[in-house]
């Protein structure tokens, strides 16, 4: 596959960070951008987020991944589409999402989905759970390290932490994953790559540009996007 790869971490409505993060990358016909999930909610602008993300589905010539984040899992769920835990959606930053809307903390289900736009309802509905780009396996929150690919349970691949941070797993695959957040990018060659940074939580949005091994970061409330190589490896395994 020709053309720069990238793939953007949570985002989480940080629709200002995202925006200066796009323009430092300078995408253009050829590449890839991929995403890995939660575009959603906690932040300040999650509909505007959205809104970005689909303009650039349309963009000639680029190729676009979106992957599912179990943010917009429990959305789904809370409109009463195909998802999980939806009534814990807005304890977990449903609510700015809503506002975002316009719509009502007091309305769920059917009544609050006619109050999104359908094409994001579309958009959330489209979502993957899992891409595989040359050796990188993208996904939203890990893999149960002792299972195939094909076994993974979908709640694992949307919530499971730890028992897949701080353990090697089995697929002939470095993933590149987000969900946890992490002051730094974080490194665990040549199992995983974690790039949650922690943006709408006062840290930074982060893409990483795999091929090259280069990291590009704008922190939160910036307006200038930081390039440095990938860091050294960091975990330790008991």
């Amino acid at each position: 596959m020709s053309g720069r790869f990238h793939i953007v971490g949570d985002i989480h409505g940080c629709v200002r960070e995202l925006e200066m993060l796009l323009v430092g990358l300078d995408v253009s016909p050829g590449d890839t951008l991929a995403f890995i999930g939660d575009y959603i909610d906690r932040g300040p602008d999650s509909r505007a987020v959205v809104d970005l993300l689909l303009g650039l589905r349309g963009e000639s010539g680029l190729r676009t991944i979106f992957l599912k984040g179990n943010h917009e899992d429990m959305c789904l769920a809370y409109v009463g589409r195909e998802g999980r835990w939806g009534e814990s959606w807005r304890m977990n930053g449903g609510g700015a999402t809503l506002r975002s809307y316009g719509v009502s903390e007091a309305l769920q289900g059917a009544a609050a989905a006619e109050r999104f736009p359908a094409e994001h309802l579309e958009f959330f509905e489209s979502l993957g759970l899992t891409a595989v780009v040359d050796e990188f396996l993208l996904v939203h929150a890990g893999v149960r390290p002792s299972v195939s690919l094909a076994a993974q349970d979908p709640e694992d691949l949307l919530w499971i932490r730890e028992e897949f941070i701080a353990c090697a797993h089995e697929l002939p695959h470095t993933i590149v994953f987000g969900h946890t957040p992490q002051r730094q990018v974080l490194v665990d060659l040549p199992y995983k790559i974690g790039i949650d940074t922690g943006c709408v939580y006062g840290g930074r949005l982060t893409a990483l540009e795999p091929r090259v091994g280069v990291v590009h970061q704008v922190a939160y409330g910036d307006r200038k996007v930081v390039r440095s190589p990938l860091p050294r490896p960091r975990v330790a395994r008991a």
